[in-house]
């Protein structure tokens, strides 16, 4: 059973509730199907990324997702191969041992060092876009789903109203300053 709460303004100010259980308005009522359920959206987005937004009706946002997944994982493999490669030679050019083969005789070790600090500091920042990514995915399948029944109708408006007003400071004298009212109506 659905219980309605209806609030009716008197004319003399007061303000009376009033509970209707054979009413439903018919703004709380939806048509076209049942609004998705956000914890369920969640959840299938955290469990497959793409999910929640299928269960939420927006199948063109699970390209996006996965073009941004794609991207990053293309960027966590060149700059784990990138830091390998540098770390490699790296060690080769410390660790001493005259037979070692120098893949970069014309680098010092202060740049090899460089270079293998870059790409593991740059394959780092992949590794927490990736996750951010993931929880990003998450939350706009979630807000998504909250979202599917919020109420875009005519009663929701934002109204600005140039006016002028008697100044009070000089009665004397007829000013008037100008005011913008902002009305709000739900």
């Amino acid at each position: 059973m659905i219980c309605c709460l209806f609030i009716t303004l008197i004319s003399s100010g007061t303000t009376v509730a009033q509970v209707n259980s054979n009413q439903v308005p018919e703004s709380a009522v939806r048509t076209d199907m049942a609004a998705p359920s956000p914890s369920k959206a969640a959840m299938l987005s955290a469990t497959f990324p793409g999910l929640g937004q299928i269960y939420n009706g927006k199948y063109w946002k699970v390209p996006i997702i996965y073009a941004g997944f794609g991207t990053l994982a293309y960027f966590i493999d060149f700059n784990n191969r990138e830091y390998r490669v540098w770390r490699e030679a790296w060690i080769a050019r410390i660790d001493g041992n005259p037979n070692t083969v120098d893949d970069f005789p014309l680098h010092s070790a202060d740049v090899l060092e460089r270079a293998m600090n870059y790409y593991r500091r740059n394959l780092e920042i992949t590794y927490i876009l990736t996750v951010a990514l993931y929880l990003l995915n998450i939350l706009d399948a979630s807000v998504d789903a909250h979202l599917m029944n919020f109420d875009v109708g005519e009663d929701l408006s934002l109204g600005m109203q140039p006016i002028a007003v008697p100044s009070i400071a000089d009665a004397s004298l007829s000013r008037q300053s100008a005011q913008i009212t902002l009305r709000f109506r739900f």
